[in-house]
């Protein structure tokens, strides 16, 4: 296939905090929507499939490959909201996120902890999420509560839920938490409306908020799908997170690895958009590179901070609020 280099476009020259010029994030978005009508991606959930069948999209029974329409995609990232209110039980600490804001969350999900009283390294247990989320409630440089650890101790079937039980016994910030299917996401959602008071309360002041994953390369497995779906009914802001590896399960290159990142995210926030239009989502990232000594994701390293800026860039190129990782 044959492009033309394009009349009058700009290029950045180099690396830098605005990681792409205007012209460039637009081939981006262009690569984007031809990745995702001509190759499409892998969906596992049948639901989700018929959404996407009924809206004019191309669903391959054989293989579940859905295609999306270019206009499809735009459509939904236009009625996605520019702003969101992640709310806190406590409305002194609701955060605000639109562009040009910038807030701070703990990083999750730590599997084991140090005993601060013994020394003892051992898998984190339900009373030690429930500390942690403690910590962080007190610590105010943290605007939102990520669920910081994973329960151990508890059935792994529902472990979210008792994740969501002692972080919200715990803290009076917005908490987002990554249920682990469909059933957890529902259970959790009449956690949040029996402490908001009802579903409309939770609704106009959402205390959670729901993470979920695509599966690099263009996968939306089963639990993301209902996750995604289950959170747009309730109107339970939805972050989307690509976590993509350069050079493993994306292209070794930054502008590669953002096509395929940006293909995942925005077949996620598609679906969220056809289940309920105008359904709060977050354009989310924790894509980084692979080490390829170890094959392992290099989390904090100068490639994380590159893809993270060229994520960002995107998210204010879709007037989308944005969740990044970092260190």
């Amino acid at each position: 296939m044959i492009r033309n280099p394009r009349a009058g476009a700009r290029t950045s020259g180099g690396f830098r905090l605005e990681v792409f010029t205007e012209d460039e994030l637009r081939e981006i978005h262009l690569a984007t929507l031809e990745v995702l009508s001509r190759t499409g991606v892998f969906v596992e959930d049948e639901e989700a499939r018929e959404t996407f069948a009924v809206a004019g999209a191309e669903v391959d029974g054989g293989t579940n490959v859905v295609r999306l329409p270019a206009h499809l995609v735009e459509d939904a990232v236009r009625s996605a909201p520019s702003t969101l209110v992640l709310c806190g039980r406590d409305p002194a600490r609701d955060v605000v996120l639109e562009d040009g804001r910038v807030g701070f969350t703990n990083f999750g999900e730590g599997i084991q902890v140090v005993d601060p009283y013994t020394g003892e390294l051992h898998e984190s247990r339900k009373q030690d999420v429930a500390d942690c989320t403690r910590i962080i409630d007190a610590l105010p440089e943290i605007d939102v509560v990520e669920r910081p650890l994973g329960a151990h101790d508890v059935p792994p079937d529902t472990a979210s839920l008792h994740n969501a039980e002692a972080i919200f016994s715990n803290t009076t910030k917005h908490a987002t938490i990554g249920p682990l299917s469909g059933f957890c996401a529902r259970k959790m959602i009449q956690m949040a409306q029996a402490i908001a008071g009802g579903a409309e309360a939770l609704r106009r002041r959402p205390i959670l908020s729901f993470l979920t994953c695509p599966v690099s390369p263009l996968k939306l497995v089963k639990d993301a799908c209902e996750i995604i779906i289950e959170g747009a009914r309730a109107g339970v802001p939805v972050n989307v997170l690509s976590m993509a590896m350069a050079g493993g399960s994306s292209p070794v290159n930054l502008a590669g690895t953002l096509v395929t990142h940006n293909a995942e995210v925005l077949a996620g926030i598609t679906l969220a958009q056809l289940t309920q239009r105008g359904a709060p989502v977050i354009y989310g990232s924790s894509t980084t590179a692979m080490d390829l000594r170890f094959a392992s994701a290099s989390v904090g390293s100068p490639e994380c901070g590159m893809i993270g800026a060229g994520v960002a860039c995107l998210a204010r190129f879709y007037l989308l609020p944005s969740w990044v990782a970092g260190a």
